[in-house]
């Protein structure tokens, strides 16, 4: 048994229409992947056609499931609402949907334009916002059980210089979350999220830390376990909390980063770097004053 492979037995997810924001590359795309190998049907959106269709035929391929892609920007409801039409119309009912489409800029937060700032909150927030108003009011009309996992962040609720629009954004969606999962638990739909840490994705370090910052600030160094993620390993979680297994987890936010948050929480965590002798030479120096 290894954290690379998958958890949950073979068919966990048969039966279930599966709707992935974000779903044509990185994260989205393995969680997705996943969902298929379980024996769901999977929709998968994005702006960018093209790539959706080019990873719907690649996952089909590898799992012999069914994928549909459709482009759609968040962003604007009105190709929100068109995007879960034409699911609908095409599988007969979605059971869950996976928030996964995000936007960020690390920047200092004087550098960033209004316009710049908007775009992170729009695509974070109010693109999730309108998928998950658009699913839930249909679930509703139709007294249709449902199942929403959003995909937040630790400093979601710690905040995090140079993240700000994201942090502000990510913070709503938690809040989000939560709420929805009291309000809307009598409908019989589940609210949950994840908070990944570093889970690398081809090309997302290098985009956002160019040059020989990725060096620099290599995410495996902040982790107390001492590496990064592995797609598997948040594909597991999120193939549970989408299963009937997790029937009872409701307004849930869990954090799957190794133990990074902690670490960067505690006031004295960067004391790991002191040298042992000079750990050595402060023991001695309580001894002699004892």
């Amino acid at each position: 048994m290894s954290y690379t492979e998958g958890m949950l037995k073979e068919g966990a997810l048969k039966g279930k229409n599966i709707l992935v924001t974000g779903g044509g590359t990185g994260l989205g795309k393995s969680m997705g992947l996943y969902f298929l190998k379980l024996g769901a049907n999977l929709v998968i959106t994005s702006r960018k056609l093209e790539v959706l269709q080019e990873t719907a035929q690649e996952m089909e391929k590898e799992t012999g499931g069914k994928v549909l892609a459709l482009a759609c920007d968040v962003r604007e409801i009105d190709q929100v609402e068109k995007m879960w039409k034409d699911a609908v119309d095409h599988f007969g009912q979605i059971h869950a949907v996976l928030n996964n489409a995000a936007g960020n800029f690390i920047s200092p937060t004087e550098r960033l334009s209004t316009n710049a700032f908007n775009t992170v909150l729009d695509i974070v927030l109010k693109g999730t916002s309108q998928v998950t108003l658009t699913a839930g009011k249909h679930w509703i009309k139709e007294k249709q059980k449902g199942t929403f996992l959003n995909i937040v962040t630790t400093y979601a609720w710690t905040g995090s210089g140079y993240v700000v629009p994201s942090a502000a954004a990510k913070a709503g969606v938690l809040a989000m979350t939560r709420s929805l999962a009291v309000e809307w638990a009598k409908y019989n739909i589940r609210s949950n999220a994840i908070a990944p840490g570093p889970f690398p994705t081809e090309g997302a370090w290098s985009r956002l830390l160019p040059g020989d910052l990725v060096k620099k600030f290599d995410p495996a160094k902040k982790v107390p376990v001492g590496r990064v993620g592995e797609h598997q390993e948040l594909a597991n979680l999120a193939a549970y909390l989408m299963s009937d297994f997790s029937a009872y987890v409701n307004g849930e936010v869990i954090t799957i980063d190794g133990g990074e948050w902690l670490q960067g929480a505690g006031e004295f965590n960067n004391l790991d770097q002191i040298p042992q002798e000079l750990w050595d030479m402060m023991e001695a120096s309580r001894g002699k004053k004892g």
